[in-house]
């Protein structure tokens, strides 16, 4: 057996354990909350860049996806009329979200550097059903297009 297959033999199954390990560990890594967070800024229609409280006097800038939902794309979208329901959910979000919000149930998403979290507005409202009844989000199983069907 050349050298080249018994290195690929080796290191098949340590890579498969290490992946199958760190998969297994970010789906266990929830954090129940509640987490005060302070917003920064609404990034789109489901997604908000905050500092959260992790520990007291420790802050932590980070972006959070919405739960449970989808929102029109606003950076790449695939019509005009996604574009412009991207806007008109971030400028729902806009309106109501207050400085002072809540995490819920927040764990690792599957791009680096943002979490998915239940997100509350300060009075309680819970994000993504508001966006929902508003029309402006899909529930993440739901594969409706944003864009009208070509004739």
């Amino acid at each position: 057996m050349n050298l080249g297959l018994r290195m690929k033999l080796f290191f098949i199954p340590i890579f498969g354990f290490v992946l199958t390990s760190t998969s297994t560990a970010m789906t266990r890594d929830v954090l129940s909350g509640p987490i005060s967070a302070r917003l920064i800024r609404v990034v789109d229609g489901d997604t908000l860049a905050v500092s959260a409280l992790i520990w007291p006097g420790q802050h932590i800038d980070i972006n959070v996806r919405l739960a449970d939902i989808d929102a029109p794309e606003l950076f790449r979208p695939k019509c005009i009329t996604e574009r412009k329901r991207a806007g008109e959910a971030r400028d729902f979000l806009k309106h109501y979200v207050g400085e002072q919000i809540t995490l819920k149930a927040v764990h690792l998403g599957k791009y680096a550097g943002r979490v998915i979290a239940k997100v509350e507005t300060g009075a309680g409202e819970d994000l993504s059903t508001l966006l929902l009844r508003a029309g402006l989000a899909h529930t993440i199983t739901d594969p409706s297009s944003w864009c009208p069907k070509a004739p």
